[in-house]
């Protein structure tokens, strides 16, 4: 094994308030929608600490699958899966019961020229899987693109503001949520809004797009010049975590780091680790797409891993040619358009 795989696997580990609060978590655990970029390393997660919790637990994986390599990786690694269609009514039917959903399913790049398929997707499709799973808790993922920008030196909008989405991809998420809302009031569903900005890895992220353009020599755009990111692992960790904290009505939860981040900066601090001048464009505004996670902070404690080891990491990661997914996250749009 490498040592970058070994830093990955090392960083990856299910940490012991995991595997406490496992316990405390009864059922099988299935994860909709885990052919993303988070689900199949929450899924490897939540089955290395359900063993190491001793515990019997399922974990399932379902997903088209259109890349078989990741369904063999799942089950090489002990995770059931199933190959389905959400938005076909029979593949959602035949789907095993379990009694803790997390909702990863949704589209947002490539939205723009196909807005109804993206609202079937992040607004109806919610509704089908409610009725589904009306049995069971739900962590159902969302975004902060459902906040307006704001001034970069507010703290980011907390749960309690009211969402004003730019763009159909932010609206259609808003109508994600209010539709998991519905349904939770409803049946009595106990439910959990994650709204995610941004997590990042070593194979892709905010962090790791600005580490390349300044390894490229490629301008940076910081018309965008603050952000927040979150390490992976530790925002799999919360959302497993998460299935502790459903609520009726359902709970809402920003989840991000705790620092809001000047693009600039960790421009200029990976140009000192690899020994390359930053280049710019773009003036930078006053405001961009923040949160304040502080209420994820008060129930699971800070990331575990911090900024600068995320920013070490990468740079490692880089600079040993380890695998990069071709997804970028488009956090210098302004538009809402994706």
């Amino acid at each position: 094994m490498s040592e970058l795989e070994l830093l990955e696997r090392e960083l990856l580990k299910p940490s012991e308030a995991l595997i406490s609060d496992l316990y405390d978590i009864e059922g099988d655990i299935i994860l909709l929608g885990v052919g993303g970029k988070m689900g199949p390393s929450m899924a490897r997660l939540a089955k290395q600490a359900v063993d190491q919790a001793g515990l019997k637990k399922r974990i399932i994986g379902v997903s088209r699958f259109s890349d078989p390599e990741t369904q063999a990786e799942l089950e090489a690694n002990g995770i059931e899966t199933v190959a389905a269609d959400l938005l076909n009514e029979n593949h959602l039917a035949a789907l095993p019961d379990a009694a803790n959903v997390i909702y990863l399913a949704g589209t947002k790049f490539g939205t723009t020229g196909k807005e109804a398929f993206t609202w079937a997707m992040n607004a109806y499709l919610p509704g089908r899987v409610a009725e589904r799973y009306k049995n069971s808790r739900i962590v159902a993922f969302s975004t902060g693109n459902v906040y307006p920008f704001g001034s970069v030196t507010s703290g980011g909008p907390s749960e309690d503001q009211a969402a004003a989405p730019v763009g159909e991809y932010g609206q259609s998420c808003l109508g994600r949520e209010r539709i998991f809302q519905y349904f939770s009031d409803k049946y009595q569903i106990p439910t959990l809004i994650y709204r995610l900005n941004y997590a990042v890895d070593f194979k892709y992220g905010v962090l790791l797009e600005i580490a390349k353009s300044v390894n490229e020599g490629r301008p940076i755009d910081l018309s965008t010049g603050n952000v927040n990111v979150i390490w992976q692992g530790d925002a799999n960790e919360i959302a497993i975590r998460a299935l502790k904290h459903c609520d009726v009505p359902a709970k809402i939860l920003n989840v991000t780091g705790p620092e809001t981040v000047s693009v600039k900066w960790l421009a200029d601090q990976f140009g000192l680790l690899l020994g390359k001048e930053p280049k710019f464009t773009g003036e930078v505004q006053q405001t961009a797409l923040l949160s304040n996670a502080s209420e994820a902070h008060r129930l699971f404690g800070y990331p575990r891993v911090t900024l600068r080891q995320i920013m070490d990491i990468t740079v490692t990661w880089l600079q040993g040619g380890g695998k990069i997914s071709n997804k970028p996250t488009h956090f210098q749009e302004r538009n809402g358009k994706f």
